[in-house]
């Protein structure tokens, strides 16, 4: 797991890569998480005629309880609202009732203003927008250059009719899909008991979100209209409380997990908390033992062998880390955050060259992982071509945001590129993007 810290981005030619607050929070990145919600997701955005291949679940790194979406391939979930939720029917109406603000059409009347909710300064905008109400207005400043008023007035835009119509089709999505839709109430729940507090103690979703308790009775209401024939579904059970266990582990105190790993719902799930607290604490020999453990269970599972090729490689055990990577790599080959931790572990035994391809591949599957375009540029570096180290950098440094050290990167890259190669087009990209950003 990782964190990915990403602001405003590159021009039309790097179109909705996304966008997320400066400072403390960010993205929480880890491949088995968000493989997790995928299969969680997945009957929810059927049932709302999305593609689960084009709409992407992502982890904010916030413990405040909040979701929600920006364009129409992301929903943003806190993973405080994660960790608060205790069954995998209750994730799943959250993304119902972001779902449904994407599948009817609110998404469009809210960006109405800005040129399209899909670019990656329109995402930037409102998600700065976002990090001021939630308290980092400091950081908003520096996201949204100067539009972080009209993006929180457009984000922010929810009118009581489309929450009404959101919570509306999200019952009938869940119903749809077999969901239980108690689902939906145990999160109304949660929300609606935000109220009785304090303005200054509410979480986000409080007040952004109008009436918590008026949108309780109604749903409520509209529960008992449909006979709720959903049933559990241990697939999706199993997957919740994967992900939920996962957080928790690297979210909390080695001491919590340890306290409650007994709890967890399967003996793969319980190694692998433990591993992870075992390996918050520097001990190398019982992280390993408990990892070994799980993949026991679990013999060709790619992201446990994730996570024991990422004991290894911060436990500088590059060599096996490497090994590690490689089968996890062969197991889920277009999984970009596993080609990533394949590709660090290369740079960290000093195998630039056999870095590269691997990183390359791990770009193509998402370039918006600016940890992954860092290592990839000091590959480039230590392989000798440093203009593609430095075109790299310069598409990181947009990425983040950062125009100034983009252009003087991108520049740099020109001199050293072929002239009219494909990477010197790139490099002479982010430059216009640079000039464009100064003249606003």
């Amino acid at each position: 797991m990782h964190r990915a810290l990403v602001r405003l981005g590159l021009a039309a030619c790097l179109v909705a890569a996304t966008a997320f607050a400066a400072q403390a929070r960010g993205l929480l990145r880890d491949a088995d998480i968000e493989y997790a919600l995928k299969q969680v997701a997945t009957p929810v955005l059927r049932a709302a005629g999305l593609s689960p291949s084009s709409v992407r679940i992502l982890v904010v790194n916030d413990n405040t309880l909040n979701a929600f979406v920006a364009d129409t391939q992301h929903i943003f979930i806190n993973y405080g609202l994660l960790l608060k939720l205790d069954s995998a029917p209750a994730l799943q109406a959250v993304i119902a009732h972001e779902a449904a603000h994407i599948a009817n059409g609110h998404l469009t009347r809210r960006a109405g203003n800005l040129r399209t909710a899909r670019t990656v300064a329109g995402l930037g905008a409102v998600l700065a927008a976002a990090a001021a109400v939630s308290g980092s207005p400091q950081a908003a400043a520096g996201l949204a250059l100067g539009t972080a008023g009209s993006a929180r007035r457009v984000f922010f835009g929810h009118t009581r009719a489309e929450e009404s119509s959101a919570d509306q089709t999200s019952i009938r999505l869940l119903v749809r899909a077999g969901i239980p839709v108690q689902g939906a109430l145990d999160v109304m729940e949660i929300f609606a008991g935000q109220e009785l507090l304090r303005p200054g103690r509410q979480d986000p979703y409080a007040r952004t979100h109008p009436l918590s308790r008026d949108r309780l009775r109604a749903l409520r209401a509209q529960a008992q209209a449909f006979e709720d024939r959903g049933k559990p579904n241990p697939a999706g059970e199993y997957w919740f409380q994967r992900a939920k266990g996962k957080l928790s582990a690297f979210t909390r105190a080695p001491g919590w997990t340890f306290r409650r790993s007994k709890e967890s719902p399967s003996a793969d799930i319980r190694h692998m908390r433990e591993a992870i607290a075992y390996h918050r604490q520097s001990n190398l020999k019982k992280a390993t033992a408990s990892i070994d453990k799980a993949l026991a269970l679990r013999k060709n599972d790619p992201f446990l062998l994730e996570l024991k090729g990422q004991i290894q490689l911060e436990s500088r055990q590059y060599a096996a880390a490497v090994a590690t990577y490689k089968r996890a790599s062969a197991l889920a080959p277009g999984e970009a955050l596993i080609l990533g931790g394949y590709g660090r572990a290369l740079l960290a035994a000093k195998q630039y060259r056999a870095a590269l391809p691997i990183l390359e591949r791990a770009r193509a599957a998402d370039f918006r992982d600016a940890r992954i375009l860092r290592d990839l540029s000091v590959a480039y570096a230590r392989s000798g071509q440093n203009g593609m180290a430095s075109l790299v950098t310069a598409e990181r440094y947009a990425l983040q945001g950062r125009l100034k050290d983009a252009e003087l990167h991108a520049k740099r890259a020109v001199d050293l590129l072929p002239p009219g190669s494909g990477p010197a087009r790139r490099a002479q990209d982010v430059l216009s993007a640079a000039k464009r950003a100064k003249r606003r």
